[in-house]
C-alpha cells in the first residue's frame, strides 16, 4: 500500500496542501474539491485539494490518508475524526453509513447541498456523466409525509435524477434504498 497522503484538519474541513497529492486523491475517486476550481475539467491542478469530514473520514479508514493537526504536528485518529463529524453533521452515524456503503458500491459520492438532499452519486463522476440519482438519509423514526415525497419527485425530474431515501440500519447494519420513479401520463 501506498504511504497515505497527508491532510491537515483545519476548522470543519481538510486540506491536502501538497497539490500533486491532492491531484492523485480526486484521480482516485474525485475526492475534494481543488480550491478555488469550482468545476474541474482536468484532474491535474496546482492548488491545495479540500475534503469534507465525511470523505476525509472515508479515505482515514481506507489508509489513504493521514490526518494531522497543528501543521503536522499532533495526529488524528479515526475516533477523533468522526467525534468531530458527529458535532457538525445531523445524523451523521447514519449518513456515513451510506456514503461508505455507495462509495463500496464504486459509485462516486459528493454533497447534495445544491440538490436538497444529502449526497448526489455518479456513475464515474462529475464532468465525465451526470449524477443520476441524489439522495437522501432519513432514520427509521423520521416521518416523511406525501408532500415531502411530492416535493422530492419534483425536484429530481426538474434535474433528471431519481430521488432515492436511504435508510440505514446501524444494528444490523444494513441500508435500505427506496427508490422512486416517476412517470408521466
Amino acid at each position: 500500500m501506498p504511504k497515505p497522503i497527508e491532510a491537515e484538519f483545519v476548522e470543519n474541513f481538510l486540506i491536502v496542501w501538497n497539490p500533486k497529492d491532492g491531484s492523485e486523491l480526486f484521480k482516485a475517486g474525485f475526492y475534494g474539491k481543488p480550491l478555488g476550481i469550482p468545476k474541474p475539467k482536468s484532474p491535474d491542478f496546482n492548488v491545495p485539494l479540500i475534503l469534507d469530514l465525511m470523505e476525509g473520514l472515508y479515505l482515514l479508514e481506507k489508509g489513504m490518508i493521514r490526518v494531522t493537526e497543528s501543521s503536522g504536528k499532533c495526529n488524528v485518529d479515526f475516533e477523533a475524526l468522526r467525534e468531530r463529524a458527529r458535532r457538525i453533521y445531523e445524523d451523521f452515524d447514519l449518513k456515513y453509513m451510506v456514503y461508505r456503503d455507495l462509495r463500496e458500491k464504486g459509485l462516486v459520492v459528493t454533497p447534495g447541498v445544491k440538490y436538497g438532499c444529502d449526497f448526489a452519486v455518479y456513475r464515474r463522476g462529475p464532468g465525465i456523466d451526470h449524477a443520476p440519482y441524489i439522495v437522501s438519509v432519513k432514520s427509521r423514526k423520521d416521518e416523511v409525509s406525501a408532500t415531502d415525497i411530492v416535493r422530492a419527485g419534483r425536484l429530481a425530474t426538474t434535474v433528471r435524477k431519481r430521488f432515492i431515501i436511504a435508510v440505514p440500519d446501524l444494528d444490523r447494519r444494513r441500508i435500505e434504498y427506496l427508490i422512486f420513479r416517476w412517470f408521466k401520463a
